[in-house]
């Protein structure tokens, strides 16, 4: 059973930095991508980076690609998120997925399975 579990998570000030892991459990090879998605209060899930299982490859958000950087590290099955120069925007609970995705990995509707969540705070 796939299991992902997100920490890292709090307060920090405008223009700080945080980094966010996901541990991951139970992916088998149908698996494509782990992701890292982004909710606020009445708004959609929103993709922001998601990085390949099979090459590494990555992909990136317009709002996020120039601050947040995706790695994986596979000797202890977790992915990482460095979220650098935060904005009060950046405001939400951060989740972590996998995916099978066929068309686009940025959309919420292409991972079967989530994380619990860790709440990103950014206030002065």
């Amino acid at each position: 059973q796939v299991q992902l579990v997100e920490s890292g998570g709090g307060l920090v000030q405008p223009g700080g930095s945080l980094r966010l892991s996901c541990a991951v459990s139970g992916i088998t090879s149908v698996y494509r991508a782990i992701g890292w998605f982004r909710q606020a209060p009445g708004k959609e899930r929103e993709g922001l980076s998601v990085i390949s299982i099979r090459d590494g490859s990555t992909w990136y958000s317009d709002s996020v690609k120039d601050r947040f950087t995706i790695s994986r590290d596979n000797s202890k099955n977790t992915v990482t998120l460095q979220m650098n120069n935060v904005k009060p925007e950046d405001t939400a609970v951060y989740y972590c997925g996998a995916s099978r995705f066929t068309r686009d990995p940025l959309v919420w509707y292409e991972y079967d399975y989530w994380g619990q969540g860790t709440q990103v705070t950014v206030s002065s």
